[in-house]
């Protein structure tokens, strides 16, 4: 093979990414994300997209397009081309919904090895939410702040007494492992987080869904809106395009929309009920339908009306 058949490639250096490097976001009363490394950008995607190496001949505009292509297309694995590192800090309640995710390489804080971080995720008055009735694994609203000072004392109270438990333990000798089994899930915990940016959108675009829990979605924003923009702006046009602010509708959804349009009430009717939509209890509203009420949040989305939300109160 011959020698100059190749030229000479640098590593790729984002300048936006490189300025934050290893600067601390912060989130929530005491965590954080920062970046440690990266590997990739843009450039990489196209470049893996067209197997080609070096700055290419292609304009920006043209890589625009077909970095929006991938994205649109769902070709995942240009995406993957590109890795990046973070250092987190992050309630223990929070880091189980984090690490469901299993397309990373993890390495977490030990507190078997090592003293269990002296801090906890506090609430303050104003931020105790309501258990959705819709969602079961959700929130909606907030309890008032006569409630929720209350629930906040009670918490402080909390943290103090477990973490005098913890450290009396420490100071008698017991062993790390077993001293910590009663610390709060509100303890912070930290870890490097190591993943490529085509797993990182799939956590993103679960976790920054208004549905996914307040915490963790905050932690997703800073990742997001403060590194994966700054660092592959490109990709996170697309992304924002075509997947946090798009509508997914399944095939009864588009033929619901279709009859509203074509001004079919009957029609529509039909359909809904015919897909089990419009039940009703012994009172006459509605029963609890998710497939009904994500339809209804995006017909809001596109400023149409909802058919039965008249008749049905």
């Amino acid at each position: 093979m011959e020698e100059n058949k190749f030229e000479k490639l640098e590593s790729i250096k984002v300048e936006a990414l490189d300025k934050i490097l290893g600067l601390p976001f912060k989130v929530l009363d005491d965590g954080f994300v920062r970046v440690v490394d990266y590997m990739g950008s843009d450039q990489s995607i196209v470049q893996a997209a067209r197997v080609s190496y070096g700055a290419g001949t292609k304009k920006s505009m043209q890589d625009k397009g077909l970095i929006r292509y991938l994205m649109r297309h769902r070709h995942s694995t240009p995406f993957e081309m590109c890795e990046i590192k973070l250092h987190v800090r992050v309630p223990m309640d929070c880091w189980r919904q984090w690490i469901r995710h299993r397309t990373a390489n993890v390495n977490e804080y030990s507190t078997r090895y090592s003293l269990a971080i002296e801090s906890a995720q506090s609430t303050n008055p104003d931020e105790w939410r309501i258990q959705s009735t819709s969602n079961r694994q959700g929130s909606k609203g907030s309890f008032g702040l006569e409630v929720g000072e209350q629930l906040s004392k009670e918490e402080n109270e909390f943290h103090e007494f477990a973490r005098k438990i913890y450290n009396h333990r420490i100071e008698l000798g017991i062993a790390r492992e077993q001293a910590r089994k009663d610390l709060p899930l509100s303890t912070y915990t930290e870890a490097y987080w190591k993943i490529d940016l085509h797993n990182l959108l799939h956590f993103l675009e679960l976790r920054m869904d208004p549905h996914a829990q307040l915490e963790i979605r905050k932690y997703s924003e800073i990742i997001g809106f403060e590194i994966v923009k700054k660092w592959v702006p490109l990709v996170w046009e697309a992304f924002e395009d075509y997947r946090l602010n798009s509508l997914y509708l399944s095939g009864r959804e588009a033929e619901i929309i279709r009859l509203i349009n074509q001004g079919k009430v009957k029609e529509v009717f039909q359909s809904a009920e015919n897909n089990g939509w419009l039940e009703k209890k012994e009172n006459g509203t509605l029963k609890q339908n998710l497939e009904r009420i994500e339809l209804e949040e995006k017909l809001e989305k596109l400023n149409m009306n909802i058919p039965w939300k008249e008749f049905y109160k």
